[in-house]
């Protein structure tokens, strides 16, 4: 599943292509994703402008004065802008039509998913839909640090990975980035989160800051289905230190990487660096 450097790879990606564009049409090719697509989101776009492209945790949203389209690539969606009349593929499920510059041709958003785990959902304007209420910080926002982590897992017994993967304590921080900032931290991801200090959460903190900078500077990581819109591949895969390789030798000591199934997630992690 993309995870939140490939979505902000995917924004940063798409905000030249749509932002000031005026939208046309939407064409829904089936109603529902992984929830139902709302059935007057047809209705709702056309004739609005694109503000903005921004990413709320792994959530693309497309701002216009009416509200905010609501898109999540789930397990397998990915999002082109292709020129208008570009032949449809399967499990090409939506278009969103977009009107050309001063008479040019125009184009068109296409939200592919052949699993059909994403979504595309409506935000009015003002509101904020339920998906996104109770979520955590940004992890590159001055709202996450170590003081914040600190404090927020003060009497938790629940592993440190799984709390520092719980999006009501920080967004997109899936899988991947979790295993890669405990690492570089030093942390042992079975550790009890209300057992790390304040000390080692500003070095868990600023791992995942750092981290998560870096994979989105590399275009994200390339697992499965992901590629960034303009059909690159990220590059982060070829950096990872633990994610993916346990049983072979740890960078840093040398000694056999130890693997094990937390929250139903395949954890990697070094017993001797990570305490």
């Amino acid at each position: 599943m993309p995870e939140l450097p490939e979505v902000e790879t995917t924004r940063r990606g798409l905000a030249p292509h749509l932002e000031g564009r005026r939208i046309q049409a939407v064409t829904l090719r089936r109603p529902d994703l992984r929830w139902p697509i709302p059935a007057d989101i047809g209705q709702r776009l056309p004739g609005q402008r694109i503000a903005a492209v921004r990413r709320r945790a792994k959530y693309l949203l497309l701002d216009t004065d009416a509200g905010s389209a609501l898109l999540h690539l789930g397990m397998s969606g990915s999002l082109r802008v292709l020129p208008a009349g570009t032949a449809v593929r399967a499990h090409d499920h939506v278009d969103i039509a977009l009107a050309g510059g001063r008479g040019g041709p125009g184009s068109v958003l296409r939200f592919n998913d052949p699993r059909r785990f994403g979504c595309l959902l409506w935000q009015t304007a003002g509101e904020v839909h339920p998906l996104l209420r109770d979520l955590g910080p940004e992890p590159l926002s001055d709202d996450f640090d170590g003081d914040y982590l600190f404090a927020l897992s003060r009497g938790r017994k629940a592993p440190v990975k799984t709390f520092l993967m719980d999006q009501a304590v920080v967004v997109g921080v899936g899988n991947i980035y979790a295993a890669e900032s405990l690492f570089r931290a030093g942390i042992a991801p079975l550790r009890a989160a209300g057992k790390v200090s304040r000390e080692r959460y500003q070095a868990l903190a600023t791992a995942v800051r750092d981290i998560l900078a870096h994979a989105i500077a590399r275009g994200g990581t390339t697992l499965r289905d992901f590629i960034s819109p303009d059909g690159a591949p990220g590059y982060f895969e070829q950096e990872l230190s633990v994610y993916g390789r346990g049983g072979l030798p740890c960078p840093n000591c040398g000694r056999a990487l130890k693997q094990a199934s937390i929250g139903q997630r395949a954890t990697v992690w070094c017993g001797h660096c990570q305490r």
